[in-house]
């Protein structure tokens, strides 16, 4: 069986990941502000045998399949114009789903006041998983109220993992 292994720091092919991300994400950018899209990441990875170039885009009240064909016509247009990427892919474009982890300051900003849930790498008062409103964040910080009415304020660099907490 094959495992592929994220590049180490460095390595030729974090630097044309990040080249192919950023290109993509110039391309994009224009299709998704001319149709009142908001772009939440744009990422390009190897699963398997094959390579795949998201991007996951949002508006308010979600997007919907028509969103994403209408983007992803556009881009790909662009993309065989350019013609950038060296090896096959497979395109998506999708919506970053509900329960997606928060990767930028614009996923804090969006859930300020929203209850998140959140997993430490190192626990804190011996807990390594936590619930609670997301209060306020800078770009070392995360400040949390829980429901008892007590804040408080976590390391980003200790977070692994912190998303909007979903109900099914």
């Amino acid at each position: 069986m094959y495992e592929w292994r994220m590049p180490e720091k460095g390595s030729d092919s974090v630097a044309k990941r990040d080249d192919y991300e950023a290109k993509a994400t110039k391309l994009i950018t224009p299709i998704i502000e001319s149709n009142g899209y908001e772009l939440v990441d744009v990422e390009y990875v190897r699963e398997g045998q094959s390579n795949y170039l998201r991007a996951y885009i949002d508006k308010p009240g979600g997007i919907t399949v028509e969103d994403c064909e209408v983007v992803s016509r556009a881009f790909s247009d662009k993309l065989d114009e350019e013609d950038f990427i060296s090896e096959s892919y497979i395109l998506e474009v999708s919506s970053p789903g509900l329960g997606r982890p928060f990767r930028k300051d614009k996923d804090y900003e969006r859930n300020i006041g929203e209850e998140v849930e959140f997993k430490l790498f190192k626990p804190v008062d011996h807990r390594k998983d936590f619930v609670g409103l997301l209060t306020g964040f800078d770009k070392d910080t995360v400040t949390i109220r829980f429901e008892d009415g007590s804040e408080s304020v976590f390391d980003r660099r200790n977070i692994a993992v912190i998303r909007q907490t979903v109900y099914w």
